[in-house]
């Protein structure tokens, strides 16, 4: 899929790679999209990936001395949901990256990659605009900054030229007379592509509204503003009537097609509904009541930032050497693979499997580097100094993992195919939160799917295992 494979240790070392042959090279960071095209391939003219998964900082959140936020090119969506400052100063954000396919995901996935992608139903880019956020793009020529509202130019299309790398997203924070939510309707309660979905943040004066941010995605080829409705709510307060007036006049600002997911007219009547349910739910104060307090990440204690100080250049001839279930190894072969296909054709680990090798079952999660990740979604190279377990590393020696006991005598296992995701996910929600509730348990799991439907069982046996690791203490 490709014939080089970069992991540098700095932007500056990005950027210059980048400058040397731009049509032909990408930068890579969760790669949940990008792996996907280059396997259909849809970008036969890309030759080399640039990781920049290793490269210090860019995983930080942080708060300046004005009170802007600042988002490096690697934080991921559970970076986010987890991070405090975000959750309390730009909640429609936590939401909408919780919101974000499943565990795995979201700890691959970038909030930058799904502004780049540049979908009008990624989630992220609605809260994003809603908080007038900016871009910093950085190559050889220099430096700029880009406001979001001019970073899209159309569908899957931005301002980004070929030699940038996108190194920052900032925006200012959300203070005590603000607040905000993001409302998303999609067709399951998981891993859903946004129908619709909505980005609201008012400034209050009291109970009166003086300055209004109201966002819409999937309803138009970029995310837009509901400038009608923005410009009624100045100076009223939020009572039913104004609420119904102010969700109508959103609706007046979506121009949506009808697509898979779809038509037009139930996203222009969904627009309504959902902008009447988020302005309600922020004149009562009740916008975070459904956002899990502690929302289970499958990262584990000890929260890993997966910076094994790395630099490397990797090709058909170029060795690989990784830790997989505590055991060092050496491959000569698997460069161009995914770390599904590396695993269980260089490695020889089958308990790894191929379910529907685009990050939608879970039968392929491993653990990478301290968080579960869908490996059909991670290119091979990206193990070179890495630390993985599969489901082949869950034992100690002969005595099986809890979990692997609980899933045997609670019989959760059906065809079994789907198992090995179920007990390496589950595996980490408990390293991570040792005596989880059931609503945990459900969220931890929303990235496994099993068409046996045997979810009750599974359930099931992390709570046993979960007993059990409560005796042991």
């Amino acid at each position: 899929m490709w014939k080089k494979y970069i992991q540098p240790s700095s932007i500056e070392q990005v950027i210059e790679t980048l400058s040397e042959n731009p049509s032909r090279s990408r930068i890579v960071a969760g790669a949940t999209d990008l792996i996907l095209e280059l396997e259909a391939g849809l970008h036969p003219e890309v030759e080399t990936l640039i990781d920049v998964t290793r490269i210090p900082n860019l995983c930080r959140i942080t708060l300046d001395e004005d009170d802007v936020i600042h988002l490096g090119a690697m934080v991921t969506h559970n970076d986010c949901a987890g991070s405090k400052l975000i959750v309390e100063q730009a909640f429609p954000l936590a939401q909408a990256c919780w919101s974000v396919g499943a565990p795995q995901i979201r700890n691959r996935g970038t909030v930058a990659g799904n502004l780049i992608t540049a979908s009008p139903a990624n989630d992220t880019i609605t809260p994003l605009m809603a908080l007038g956020a900016s871009v910093v793009l950085r190559s050889v020529r220099g430096e700029r900054v880009v406001p979001l509202t001019e970073f899209f130019t159309g569908v899957r299309k931005t301002v980004l030229q070929p030699d940038e790398m996108l190194v920052e997203i900032r925006f200012p924070a959300m203070n005590a007379s603000q607040s905000g939510t993001f409302v998303k309707v999609g067709l399951r309660k998981a891993q859903a592509i946004s129908v619709v979905n909505l980005a609201a943040v008012l400034t209050m004066e009291g109970k009166k509204v003086t300055a209004s941010s109201i966002t819409l995605g999937s309803v138009a080829p970029t995310i837009v503003h509901a400038e009608q409705a923005e410009d009624f709510l100045i100076g009223k307060v939020l009572d039913e009537e104004v609420i119904a007036e102010a969700a109508a006049l959103a609706a007046t600002s979506a121009s949506p097609i009808d697509d898979l997911r779809g038509s037009a007219a139930y996203r222009r009547y969904m627009v309504e509904v959902i902008a009447r349910r988020g302005l309600a739910s922020l004149a009562a104060g009740t916008q975070a009541d459904e956002f899990p307090k502690t929302p289970p990440m499958l990262i584990g204690k000890s929260r890993h930032n997966g910076l094994h100080p790395v630099e490397a250049v990797h090709d058909a001839k170029a060795g690989i050497d990784t830790t997989i279930n505590g055991k060092p190894y050496h491959f000569e072969a698997g460069q161009d693979k995914t770390l599904l296909d590396f695993l269980r054709e260089e490695a020889l680990l089958t308990g790894t499997k191929e379910g529907c090798a685009e990050g939608e079952c879970g039968a392929c999660t491993v653990v990478l580097d301290g968080k579960a990740v869908m490996s059909c979604l991670v290119p091979a190279p990206r193990a070179h100094g890495a630390e993985i377990t599969t489901v082949e590393g869950l034992a100690n020696g002969d005595q099986l993992h809890p979990l692997q006991q609980a899933f045997i005598e609670d019989a959760a296992v059906q065809c079994g195919y789907c198992t090995p995701g179920f007990l390496v996910s589950a595996a980490k929600l408990l390293e991570e939160i040792p005596h989880p509730s059931r609503e945990q348990i459900q969220q931890a799991l929303t990235g496994n799917l099993c068409r046996c439907t045997g979810y009750y069982k599974i359930i099931e046996a992390v709570e046993d295992a979960a007993k059990v690791s409560r005796s042991d203490e």
